[in-house]
């Protein structure tokens, strides 16, 4: 074949590589599961610590403190876990490291419910680590096995079916205590059911998934230098701060201003929900549009909105909740799926990832502790929700910047 033609052959193979993809089938139902049953182990392991953490405290004889040092653990473990996935990927293969990620979950989990409050702590800093793997794992895999125009509908599932079991995680356990066995223990490490189910569903899957560092591929480095991939990662972790900073001081700033505590946890209840129904219709209002620069913006906004709502009118609570949720819902899919539409490949996916979610809950496990310490210097939440306000229109800035139809280019090593 002569130079001319096997360029003009590169190039219709180029331009007909979009369609393509869009008639390839979506994606077997057994990925799709298989991809769900990793998200159920994202959150379920730490949102059930919280209902829980009263029980810890008397059965274990921690202080208030040291429970607070138990529930931002996972944060900083996910942060400083988070940049060596990629280098790890590369070495050893994403699918064989995530089935081992899994494995480290459950046992985690375990050594977590054992009878010692070292175990506990331990306990905590395994599964931690093995969720963050999980975490920046499963944008790479989702970026390597799904076609990119189904990337956002796939993320938004599992980030469906990531919170609907932290919820459930959050009600059943403390009831569970009290039926089970062993309280809190048991109670504890119920969701290791589903951490086995999704290392049985990933077993097979590792055959034929060799090592990149095999076949001579070049890995690729965290982005750190890139403009773009800042702007990812500080858009996941505005959006994080909101979220845990909801979750923690929500109900303390609705009972400040009346509120009965059942009505404050009905009105968390409802946050969560509406942030459940946006991260699942999302991807229905931005079917094929790539530039999702203002959709990024003005989820940004809505949740600046709901805090602003609590600040000037706090008898308003169920239109800030709404707020709150709706954005707070679509700017976790979104930041989740930039992870991996940003990316030119699954190795920079991982990279993209592993930078994201470093720098996102950095910036997340700062945001509850901060606000605690405001609202002790002022005895007031009007300072800390101003703040919240702020933090929610600097995360507009940041999603019309990751929002933007390009890629980050990260120069192999």
């Amino acid at each position: 074949m002569s130079p001319r033609a096997a360029s003009l052959s590169r190039r219709r193979s180029t331009a007909a590589s979009p369609a393509a993809d869009r008639t390839r089938p979506a994606v077997s139902v057994g990925l799709v599961l298989a991809i769900c049953l990793v998200a159920a182990n994202l959150r379920t392991g730490l949102t059930g610590v919280g209902t829980l953490l009263p029980a810890i405290e008397h059965g274990s004889g921690l202080t208030s403190s040291w429970g607070g040092l138990l529930s931002t653990l996972p944060l900083l473990t996910f942060a400083a876990t988070s940049p060596l996935v990629a280098r790890a990927s590369h070495r050893f293969g994403t699918a064989r490291l995530l089935v081992a990620a899994l494995g480290t979950l459950a046992v985690g989990t375990v050594v977590r419910s054992t009878l010692s409050v070292i175990c506990l702590f331990a306990g905590t800093v395994i599964l931690s680590a093995a969720i963050a793997f999980g975490n920046v794992l499963l944008p790479a895999l989702i970026r390597r096995s799904v076609p990119a125009h189904r990337v956002q509908g796939i993320s938004a599932l599992y980030v469906t079916v990531m919170g609907v079991t932290a919820a459930v995680s959050s009600g059943i356990s403390a009831p569970l205590s009290h039926t089970l066995p062993g309280s809190w223990r048991t109670a504890l490490a119920w969701g290791v059911a589903f951490t086995v189910a999704a290392f049985l569903a990933w077993l097979p899957r590792m055959r034929g998934d060799r090592p990149h560092s095999s076949t001579g591929a070049t890995r690729s480095p965290v982005p750190w230098r890139s403009r773009l991939a800042w702007q990812v990662s500080l858009f996941m972790g505005l959006q994080s701060l909101a979220f845990y900073t909801a979750v923690a001081w929500l109900p303390s700033i609705l009972m400040h201003h009346g509120t009965t505590s059942t009505t404050a946890g009905w009105m968390l209840f409802l946050y969560q929900l509406i942030g459940l129904a946006a991260s699942g219709l999302l991807p229905l209002l931005t079917r094929g549009r790539h530039d999702q620069r203002w959709v990024a913006a003005g989820a940004s906004v809505l949740v600046a909105g709901g805090f602003a709502v609590l600040v000037s009118a706090p008898a308003l609570s169920v239109l800030a909740c709404i707020l709150l949720g709706l954005g707070g819902g679509a700017c976790l899919v979104l930041a989740l799926t930039f992870q991996s539409e940003r990316a030119g490949s699954p190795g920079e996916a991982a990279a993209l990832a592993g930078m994201a979610q470093s720098v996102g809950y950095l910036v997340a496990a700062a945001g509850p502790l901060l606000l605690g310490i405001l609202h002790d210097s002022t005895d007031s939440w009007t300072l800390p929700l101003v703040l919240l306000v702020v933090l929610g229109i600097a995360m507009a800035g940041a999603g019309y910047g990751a929002g933007r139809n390009r890629q980050v280019r990260c120069p192999a090593r």
